[in-house]
């Protein structure tokens, strides 16, 4: 799931493609197909609890096979900041969402335990997502995105006066695989003994290292000075 924090953008369309193959906007700037699974959700902020947060969650892409991708295009119609950028998350499963009583509960969830990124007006942003699954010993399992993200530049070619903003974003995975990494934690006393078991073991192998090194150093040293005194007697 994708939820998005457009704030006063207006999603003009929303559409899934397939084979990275994405065909040119007839009409940028101008209201389309949304094609994707959308619901609008308004819940108060988990950090402040007072102020009202407004977010649009859309279904991500699931057939990773045929390269599945979601393309969204946004208009924004002015703006008092410096830049322009729309705030988004990711989350795991999207059927959760679907399927929770409380979606409201869930989003706030959502935004406690996931990181925010964000993606600017007048730019073309490609997202390829990957997913990292750890699981602890006490079997819960905590789920963290990481994600590439490239930039190109969008060239304006409209002819009516442009003081507004487009946003376009594709997002995508990067590969099908989903990496699950098992923390282990040494909590119990048996385990700490193996562990400094282990440790002083280390450190008698290196302390015999050591003194089987400084043994062959003499040994070569003394072979050294028995061939110098034998050239030396030779010598003389």
């Amino acid at each position: 799931g994708i939820a998005f924090y457009p704030g006063k953008a207006r999603l003009l369309s929303c559409k899934h493609h397939y084979y990275d193959h994405i065909p040119p906007l007839i009409n940028p700037g101008q209201p389309g197909d949304i094609e994707c699974t959308t619901q609008r959700i308004n819940y108060t902020d988990p950090f402040t609890n007072q102020t009202m947060k407004y977010a649009l969650v859309v279904q991500g892409p699931r057939d990773v096979k045929k390269k599945e991708l979601v393309f969204l295009q946004f208009h924004l119609n002015g703006t008092d900041q410096d830049f322009s950028a729309i705030d988004y998350l990711l989350f795991s499963s999207f059927q959760e969402f679907i399927n929770s009583p409380e979606k409201a509960e869930f989003m706030k969830d959502c935004e406690s335990s996931y990181s925010s990124w964000k993606f600017s007006g007048g730019f073309r942003t490609w997202v390829k997502m990957s997913l990292v699954k750890t699981k602890e010993e006490d079997g819960s399992e905590t789920v963290e995105f990481k994600q590439e993200t490239s930039v190109v530049n969008y060239i304006d070619q409209r002819t009516k006066p442009r003081s507004d903003q487009l946003f376009f974003v594709v997002f995508e995975w990067k590969d099908p695989f989903i990496q699950t990494v098992q923390d282990i934690i040494t909590a119990n006393p048996w385990n700490t003994i193996a562990l400094l078991c282990g440790i002083f073991l280390a450190l008698f192998k290196a302390a015999d290292f050591a003194k089987l090194s400084v043994k062959w150093m003499i040994k070569i040293r003394k072979r050294h000075l028995k061939r110098s005194r034998q050239v030396m007697n030779h010598i003389n």
